[in-house]
């Protein structure tokens, strides 16, 4: 099921609606109506703010609360959602707008009928505001039903995710950012469907079937090795950690062409389907949650899918290094040397450290494409979520600017990233006696950033390469926030598909 999203010039307090939303901020002795919100206010006897106050509504961000307007708009009831205090000068940030909409479209999805039609008064009065809103709002809808039984149950996921939502505002340029965040808004709701699904339906040849299928509807590129191709071709690291299970790993290759581009990005995904830890076996309050470990992948087929579909003018293609990482008689040792795509060897100390060696093969392929930036995506670390916790990525590069601009990507899509460093010094700790570097280093300190050194070892000499760090921001085990729900969040998308706008431009 999808909301759409229109844009309307009218008064939102004539509009017919189920519901209509607005914003207000903290400060004063009451909330303040924000931008946007001021016709629906006006509409109601000494405005909104007395019953607000009444109801302790203080205009903290995301704070939601729901009035019935008893006939003083057209919806018969108004959402007030807290933006925080406002801003000294220029418009709202965007990513509050965004989560704002979120929350409010939250709140409204749990009531019997579901989300029906909305209207969104608030600040829209430039395209970015009008894109945050509608963005935030689309995100705000989710809903994963796939295994969801009886009528009434089904009757309520549908009722959340139905529905049609009207963003007012006359700002210049509100239709095309309206557009661009409905297509943003569906890759990162496309990359939860495949986080949040059951690993025994989403197996690594499932997965390469449903690259294939987004392939076929969006016109991209697809290039798929199976088991004996990986064998054949060298790839190691694939074929070592996908030998325990008996589903056979993947790799898959996406390519969007323009005849007008200039430039080339490649995209690398971790494509773990569920990671049991192989041999070296997580404790089981470590395993319930590693469906998400494919999320990198998952990301990096969506923004392909979105990036077609904007027509952007650049070279972008995307890998999935898909596998399943399962103990068995068949599994990799601890102690085993495998031989990544490229001939480089590896002395596998930790069956559980898994992705990188994915990850190896899958980078040392896309330098092939001769591209001018690669960026891969990886649930690769428990120390991420130890440094940076479970909301915020970790970027490291091998190129200072390249840093920088990938955080900055990620900043103007309102996702929160960090750059961390890649200490030459962590290297020593990657020594093999028998190999030529080891999967995990000798001691446990600064984990996050050996695997992002691991990984650098391949790539080649003038390459600009980053590597995302997703482990924590890709699966909220907590409550939902914003318009972030619980389960499989998307994380990454949208920066993949800002860096490939930039390239294109």
């Amino acid at each position: 099921m999808s909301t759409s999203l229109a844009v309307n010039t009218e008064s939102p307090s004539s509009l017919d609606a189920d519901a209509v939303v607005v914003g207000y901020h903290s400060g004063g002795d009451a909330p303040e109506p924000a931008s946007g919100a001021h016709d629906v206010d006006a509409a109601f006897s000494g405005g909104l703010a007395p019953t607000l106050s009444l109801l302790g509504a203080s205009g903290a961000p995301e704070e939601v609360h729901t009035i019935a307007s008893l006939g003083a708009v057209r919806a018969p009831v108004v959402v007030a959602v807290g933006l925080g205090p406002a801003p000294a000068e220029g418009p709202v940030d965007p990513d509050v707008l965004s989560r704002a909409a979120g929350a409010a479209l939250r709140s409204l999805a749990s009531r019997p009928g579901g989300t029906g039609r909305v209207v969104l008064a608030l600040p829209a009065g430039s395209a970015a505001e009008a894109g945050a809103v509608a963005l935030g709002a689309q995100l705000g809808t989710y809903v994963f039903d796939r295994y969801r039984t009886g009528d009434e149950a089904r009757e309520q996921a549908e009722g959340r995710a139905a529905g049609s939502l009207v963003l007012a505002s006359s700002a210049p340029g509100a239709d095309a950012a309206v557009e661009r965040a409905a297509v943003m808004a569906e890759a990162v709701n496309f990359t939860r469907d495949l986080v949040n699904t059951a690993p025994a339906d989403l197996v690594p040849e499932d997965l390469a079937a449903a690259a294939q299928e987004i392939a076929q509807q969006a016109g991209l590129q697809i290039e798929v090795l199976d088991e004996r191709a990986l064998s054949e071709g060298g790839y190691g690291g694939l074929t070592g950690v996908g030998q325990g299970s008996s589903n056979p790993p993947r790799l898959v290759r996406l390519a969007h062409s323009h005849p007008e581009a200039t430039r080339t990005v490649a995209f690398v995904g971790k494509g773990i389907t569920f990671d049991s830890g192989g041999l070296s076996l997580k404790p089981a309050g470590s395993m319930d949650w590693m469906k998400s470990d494919m999320a990198g992948a998952a990301s990096v087929l969506a923004a392909m899918r979105a990036i077609s579909t904007l027509g952007l003018k650049v070279n972008v293609v995307g890998y999935l290094a898909v596998a399943e990482n399962m103990p068995s008689g068949t599994a990799q040792r601890p102690s085993d040397v495998l031989s990544i795509y490229g001939g480089k060897t590896v002395e596998v100390l930790n069956t559980d450290a898994e992705g990188r060696l994915v990850m190896a093969d899958a980078l040392v392929r896309a330098q092939e494409d001769q591209p001018d930036l690669v960026v891969d995506i990886a649930t690769l670390t428990g120390a991420q979520l130890v440094a940076l916790g479970t909301r915020v990525f970790a970027v490291m590069a091998n190129d200072d600017g390249v840093r920088e601009a990938v955080v900055a990507a990620a900043g103007a899509e309102g996702e929160a990233s960090w750059p961390m460093p890649l200490p030459s010094e962590l290297r020593a700790g990657l020594d093999s006696a028998v190999a030529d570097i080891a999967n995990v280093a000798g001691e446990r300190w600064g984990g996050m950033l050996s695997a992002g050194v691991f990984l650098q070892e391949f790539i080649g000499e003038g390459v600009k390469w980053a590597h995302l760090d997703i482990a924590g921001p890709s699966f909220n085990q907590g409550g939902p926030h914003g318009h972030t729900p619980k389960g499989g969040t998307g994380a990454g998308t949208r920066t993949l598909v800002r860096i490939a706008e930039e390239y294109a431009e």
